[in-house]
């Protein structure tokens, strides 16, 4: 059965600032939205400012937080306008693309415009007649004076929906779907979201209320998802044994790809449906759920110093992203395994996956994962795909080895009596909570030291460098093996992967010193034929399944409009498989360390 409301408020304060306190503060920015306009994709803003000032730059968002790439929000505003409280216009200009300057003479300013909302994915704003998602950071302008201060936004949800809003900020007593916020940071990391919408029945953790809200939700077992999602919670949450807010909200804004996490709340792509009954696919999603949950401690609130407060013009660059992002891949891993929903041999096919992405791939030979973490904002998360030479590499693959080799390092060092868990409260209590700012690199290194009493320069290394990890070492302090020995995997290799793309049969990508990388074939190139026949998938795969090394395929590629006959000779391909494994035999201390750990 279906549980809809008519009338629903998630809403929590996440800093210290209660309601009553931000009340008391004046409230320069106020802002309304509607969205009668549904069916074109429009939302409407009225905007009451005043801010003191006889000149004023509104902005709009370059980036919002949790998704570290540029987006162009300010191109989607239409319609703008400014006038004063009388209705007269006021004199306004675009002095840069995401900037409107208006000289208003110290007088309250009314501002309206409209947003076009088209692109559905977790890190945009979305409208149409079923369903609105917003991220605040492509919606709200601000002022650079008045980030700190709090700001108020009135949802005015389409008229053929029910009045359902589902958000992570507090609402002002007295006022109807009006939302408060004790700055703009706050506001930007809640987003809204709105239409045909379902409540799962919530659960507590705590005494803390867990809701999960999805839109157009498919048929699934609602009942044992929430308990699979309370197991995750209580495990995620005994980590650092403190839950900080008041409660928290599963957003599911539909079918698509990726999530962000908030402070209070995560926007999850979430389908669900028959593929959601598969053993694979409840365990890839309960560890995306796991991974979006854990992030409103690590990178939230146990953060690097570059990440909070923020400039919303321009990137911010931070080396972390292996501990702050790679981290918490690690602990999605540890989390659904400690809750009993993944097996040890899971985890450790997840950790296995993540070192043949990393290790098959050109780029671990050129690239840190301090320097993919910086350059994020250019290359992307997963390093730069469609190079045809990557020389780039994703710090979700490196970050979470790195995490466990970590860890294991520490519980070896201290006798099984300290883990990353410790780093990770220290982090919290410490930094977070007592100092009220994030971590350097300096400080992180100096606490992960201190936590296990003994400097670890290698590892460190391993995060700064391109130097080659150890893994049997580190592996062997947690009771485990990791199989480094080079065998080979396939007998006829030719290194050219492909899809199908319409009515052409692509080459999506070329492995690193294959016969297919030698002949420089592109990426994006078409494959037309396959030994005079018109290439399938099929035929492609059954040329390759009936030959052997040593053979020789007659490709036909077309490149740029440019046709070329290739000769290609098909080889063996060695590598390593890193299968992970429990040792055999295991001592006092790597028994109680694996125990501990997986058990």
């Amino acid at each position: 059965m279906k549980l809809l409301y008519k009338l629903l408020f998630f809403s929590i304060a996440f800093s210290s600032i209660s309601i009553a306190d931000a009340q008391q503060k004046a409230i320069h920015m106020q802002y309304s939205v509607s969205m009668e306009k549904a069916a074109e994709h429009l939302y409407h803003v009225s905007l009451i400012s005043t801010s003191p000032g006889k000149t004023l730059d509104f902005k709009m968002c370059t980036w919002t937080p949790g998704y570290y790439q540029l987006i162009d929000f300010a191109a989607a505003v239409q319609n703008f306008s400014a006038t004063d409280a009388n209705g007269t216009s006021l004199k306004w200009e675009k002095t840069a693309p995401e900037v409107w300057h208006i000289e208003n003479k110290g007088k309250p300013v009314h501002i309206s415009y409209d947003v076009k909302a088209v692109v559905p994915f977790v890190g945009n704003v979305y409208l149409d007649e079923s369903r609105g998602y917003i991220t605040p950071g492509g919606l709200f302008l601000y002022l650079d004076q008045e980030l700190k201060n709090p700001v108020s936004v009135e949802m005015k949800p389409y008229s053929k929906w029910n009045s359902l809003v589902a958000t992570g900020l507090d609402t002002i007593p007295g006022k109807f779907h009006t939302f408060l916020a004790d700055n703009f940071d706050v506001l930007y990391d809640s987003p809204f979201l709105m239409g045909e919408l379902e409540v799962l029945p919530s659960f507590e953790v705590a005494q803390k209320p867990h809701h999960f809200i999805g839109y157009k939700l498919p048929e699934f077992d609602r009942q044992g998802f929430m308990n699979d999602l309370k197991k995750i919670v209580e495990t995620g949450s005994s980590i650092i044994g403190e839950i900080p807010y008041t409660h928290y909200s599963f957003l599911s804004i539909g079918a698509g790809g990726g999530g962000i996490e908030h402070l209070n709340s995560s926007s999850l792509s979430f389908s669900g449906g028959e593929g959601f009954n598969t053993p694979e696919a409840r365990k890839k999603l309960y560890n995306f759920i796991a991974h979006e949950y854990f992030h409103h401690y690590n990178v939230k609130r146990i953060r690097p110093i570059e990440l909070g407060p923020f400039d919303y013009s321009r990137e911010n660059h931070t080396n972390m992203l292996w501990v702050s992002e790679g981290f918490t891949v690690y602990y999605e891993y540890l989390i659904t395994r400690r809750a009993g929903i993944m097996t040890p041999e899971d985890f450790f096919k997840d950790l296995q996956q993540n070192i043949k992405n990393y290790e098959n791939q050109p780029g671990h030979l050129y690239q840190s994962a301090t320097q993919a973490s910086y350059n994020t904002w250019s290359d992307g998360p997963n390093g730069r795909v469609n190079d045809t030479f990557n020389k780039t590499i994703s710090y979700y693959d490196k970050g979470p080895i790195l995490g466990l080799m970590l860890d294991f390092n520490i519980r070896n060092a201290t006798k099984n009596k300290k883990s990353l868990d410790d780093v990770m409260r220290l982090l919290y209590y410490k930094y977070y909570k007592k100092l009220n700012r994030g971590f350097t690199e300096k400080e992180f290194r100096q606490e992960c030291e201190a936590i296990a009493g003994i400097a670890m320069p290698e590892i460190f290394e391993y995060a700064s460098t391109v130097k080659a990890p150890d893994y049997p070492k580190y592996f062997a302090m947690g009771g485990l093996k990791i199989d480094t020995v080079s065998t080979v995997q396939y007998d006829s290799w030719a290194g050219l992967n492909i899809r199908k793309q319409g009515d052409f049969l692509k080459v999506a990508s070329i492995d690193y010193q294959s016969p297919a990388w030698y002949l420089e074939i592109k990426s994006g190139s078409n494959l037309l034929e396959v030994n005079g026949i018109p290439a399938t998938p099929e035929l492609w795969y059954k040329t390759l399944e009936s030959s052997t090394a040593g053979d020789t395929v007659k490709l036909l590629v077309e490149n740029a409009g440019e046709k070329k006959l290739i000769s290609l000779v098909l080889q063996k391909r060695k590598e390593k498989t890193f299968m992970i494994s429990k040792l055999n035999e295991q001592n006092a201390l790597q028994k109680k360390i694996y125990d501990s750990w997986i058990e």
